[in-house]
């Protein structure tokens, strides 16, 4: 089963060009966006199990220095894309 995910990103001011070029560089990321509103960063994230999408949150992700927050939404079913 695969599992999709995006993960909404809030970072420390002024940290975003670093932040999301070290992201967009991991291969598990499908695409990164740089939003403007209470949210700094959108990652969506594909893995082939849930426990693949805990250690990219845990081990990868939030241990970025500049990363304040994340909140994960995993996709029940997607109607339009690949």
């Amino acid at each position: 089963m695969t599992v999709l995910a995006y993960v909404l990103v809030t970072l420390k001011s002024g940290s975003e060009k670093d932040v999301l070029k070290k992201v967009s560089s991991f291969e598990e990321v499908i695409e990164v966006d740089l939003l403007y509103g209470e949210f700094d960063v959108l990652v969506k994230v594909r893995f082939e199990e849930l426990s693949q999408l805990n250690n990219f949150l845990t081990d990868k992700l939030r241990l970025l220095p500049d990363v304040f927050m994340t909140t994960t939404m995993i996709v029940a079913k997607q109607y339009k894309g690949s």
